[in-house]
């Protein structure tokens, strides 16, 4: 997998990021005059969307908690973009992956934090859709983190060719961490989840995967690197039974996109620096204490995306 671009000093970046916004906005904003109210060509609904507007910036994200837990946990962003861009925030956590793609092509919110693969499903289907701004993981300090299979070790299963004859849990089909990834493991290895392991569950997120192991309905879990370690910092998990067989490349950290067709350039490069600019520590979409954003592109994605167009046709059904 492609390794990403490693900061010496990320306080630098950052400003240097933030300078280079700063300027491009202000350029914009010298540049492009307000149309005029007497120019009938003008004076229809408008296509795109101003930040002058009174409804709240809405915002889909993906789950990856309860919901209680991860409403509570999206406040301390909420209100820092309230601040900043003077506008209302709205998030709203979608019942499962697939929704979350839904509600942004068909424009019902303006924003989303989509796992690498609901993005590139997001933009088959609509191609205007694209990263604003990427996640900077606080455990590697880079905009990318890894999938893991975690296993009970009382099971008897130390590597990827244990798993067969046992119970296994995927997080989503649309999981890049919860599904992809794995499945890739499993079919360069060989294994056939479907004919090999005697029971497969989609827990619909990351913290019910971990309940679903915890509580021996599955012997094995497809998972996301962060999230598991800081559930055994928790004290959730049982640092000497869940142990981590396998482990991911690098996959770039999941992306907020946005539609850049509903939005002015203007308004783009503001919620962009809103976000780069976030303090560090304010608990970021994903639900960790981030260590800030960065931009991203959709070239960013790639190599995930040709992954997903090879086990596009793989459907691996719960039973």
């Amino acid at each position: 997998m492609k390794q990403f671009f490693s900061w010496q000093n990320e306080r630098v970046f950052k400003q240097v990021v933030s300078f280079f916004l700063l300027v491009l906005l202000t350029s914009m904003g010298a540049s492009c005059q307000a149309p005029s109210s007497n120019n009938p060509a003008q004076s229809g609904a408008k296509a795109k969307t101003n930040f002058t507007e009174a409804q709240p910036l809405r915002v889909a994200v993906i789950p990856w908690q309860s919901p209680e837990e991860q409403k509570q946990k999206l406040q301390p962003l909420a209100d820092y973009l309230q601040k900043t861009l003077q506008r209302r925030v709205s998030f709203q956590i979608s019942k499962d992956y697939a929704t979350a793609v839904d509600l942004l092509v068909n424009q019902e919110v303006d924003m989303a934090y989509l796992a690498a693969v609901t993005y590139i499903k997001a933009r088959e289907r609509n191609p205007n859709i694209e990263p604003l701004v990427i996640p900077i993981d606080q455990t590697t300090g880079r905009p990318w983190y890894t999938s893991i299979i975690v296993a009970d070790t009382t099971k008897d299963i130390k590597s990827l060719s244990d798993l067969k004859g046992k119970r296994f849990a995927f997080v989503s089909p649309s999981s890049t961490s919860g599904f992809l990834m794995p499945m890739n493991a499993f079919q360069e290895k060989g294994i056939d989840p479907t004919r090999d392991f005697t029971r497969i569950r989609y827990s619909g997120s990351h913290d019910k995967a971990q309940t679903d192991l915890k509580t021996g309905l599955v012997d094995a879990i497809a998972e996301d690197k962060a999230s598991f370690l800081r559930s055994q910092k928790a004290g959730k998990l049982s640092t000497t039974q869940y142990k981590i067989i396998w482990e991911s490349d690098p996959i770039p950290s999941p992306p907020i996109v946005i539609n850049t067709k509903k939005f002015s350039p203007e308004v783009i490069i503001k919620l962009r620096q809103a976000l780069i600019d976030a303090p560090v520590g304010v608990v970021d979409v994903s639900g960790t204490k981030s260590a800030g954003y960065t931009l991203g592109k959709d070239s960013d994605y790639e190599q995930v995306r040709q992954i997903y167009l090879r086990l596009k046709s793989v459907t691996v059904a719960a039973k």
